[in-house]
């Protein structure tokens, strides 16, 4: 299986994790590869490898793990975000 194919299945997978959670992945392009591929793996251990297998990835665990993996990715820059907030006003 060519890498160029994993990278666009990788990246389809992140995407429509943003999409399904309604939230940016980080980093664009390459963060929708990014949590694709985490996200594959996040799916597997979590789900086991089951249905329709695309470019390697199995892709309803996978697009659960990379939804998951959005979700928290999200909490933690937000939370980040209101941390370097409230140091701001405290002057």
């Amino acid at each position: 299986m060519s890498i160029l194919w994993m990278l666009i299945v990788g990246g389809i997978i992140g995407w429509l994790a943003g999409l399904i959670t309604g939230r940016d992945v980080p980093g664009g392009i390459i963060g929708n590869i990014i949590a694709g591929f985490i996200g594959s793996w996040l799916g597997g251990l979590i789900l086991g490898s089951w249905g329709p297998v695309v470019g390697g990835f199995a892709i309803i665990p996978a697009i659960v793990g990379a939804i998951i993996l959005v979700l928290i990715v999200s909490f933690v820059l937000r939370k980040m975000g209101q941390k370097n907030n409230h140091g701001h006003h405290a002057k």
